[in-house]
């Protein structure tokens, strides 16, 4: 069974559809990501399709909220604007390693309709605002991430609540909340969880499906955020206490889920490991039976 703490935070939540179907062929306008936000002008009442070529959730603020209509499959992002609204920062994050790029979007009657495809330069990696500057208090600490690949120039960082909760924290503002709210935290880092697209032995409780969103780290800490949904047409209360892992802190955005196919069947979990995140995790059954019979292949081999 899980050990692990249980925090209690205050989250946003933003709501991204799915579309499926895809547009007509076009002329398509290629803008290069160089950690720049990258300006998109929308005409109101007509969709505009960018091509990001990754498996992207789009963050935006509720302002936009009836203004702006946002949708995504596949690797393309689908933006519908309803009514004029100046320059709005939007935030496509990589699903699988937590990047981050950051869009300037403007509607008006003569924005443009021209689909864009994002060409990338070398890595891409999450971008919060320089001015914003964590309060040093008295908490956990570890040593940030290399900014240069020397270790000789790691410093201790003093952060102003414990790491976990600095962690998760960190992880919620990144999938759901506008760029803004970001606090630039030193250190942390997207991390590949390398974990299953589906996970069948965190919850097996319950009927819910668990899916891995992305991952952060600092130091030999880990948060990897899920998404937790109902399969059933009942109400589920959500517990942390019977997670099956070894964990040090669980936090779930909502305290239950409502039957599937309502608008509250689906949550985040946020847990936060020491060292690889896929070690805290008890290994699926089917990776189980390929080393069960890679075993006694190389048994039989030998």
């Amino acid at each position: 069974m899980m050990k692990a703490r249980v925090l209690a935070l205050s989250l946003s939540v933003l709501t991204l559809s799915t579309l499926v179907s895809a547009p007509e062929a076009q002329a398509e306008e290629l803008m290069k990501w160089e950690r720049i936000p990258l300006q998109i002008p929308l005409a109101v009442g007509k969709e505009r399709v960018l091509f990001a070529d990754k498996n992207v959730r789009v963050g935006f603020p509720p302002a936009l909220n009836g203004k702006l209509r946002v949708q995504s499959s596949g690797g393309a992002v689908y933006l519908k604007a309803d009514s004029a609204f100046p320059q709005t920062r939007l935030q496509l994050q990589d699903v699988e390693n937590g990047e981050v790029i950051l869009l300037d979007v403007t509607a008006s009657d003569k924005g443009s309709t021209e689909p864009v495809r994002i060409v990338y330069s070398g890595e891409v990696s999450s971008v919060s605002s320089s001015q914003d500057k964590p309060a040093s208090a008295e908490g956990g600490s570890a040593s940030p991430g290399q900014d240069d690949g020397s270790q000789a120039k790691r410093k201790k960082v003093k952060y102003n609540a414990p790491l976990p909760v600095v962690l998760t924290r960190y992880a919620a503002q990144s999938l759901y909340g506008p760029v803004r709210t970001v606090e630039a935290v030193p250190g942390i880092h997207p991390v590949n969880p390398h974990l299953p697209k589906r996970i069948t032995t965190l919850y097996p409780s319950e009927p819910v499906s668990v899916t891995p969103l992305g991952g952060w780290g600092i130091g030999s800490r880990n948060v990897v955020a899920l998404k937790v949904k109902n399969t059933a047409s009942r109400k589920i209360t959500l517990d942390p206490r019977v997670l099956q892992g070894q964990f040090v802190t669980a936090t779930f955005q909502h305290r239950y889920l409502g039957p599937v196919g309502t608008p509250e069947d689906t949550t985040t979990l946020y847990l936060v490991t020491s060292g690889r995140p896929d070690g805290a995790f008890v290994a699926e059954p089917s990776v189980v039976r390929k080393a069960v019979k890679a075993a006694k292949k190389g048994a039989n081999h030998g």
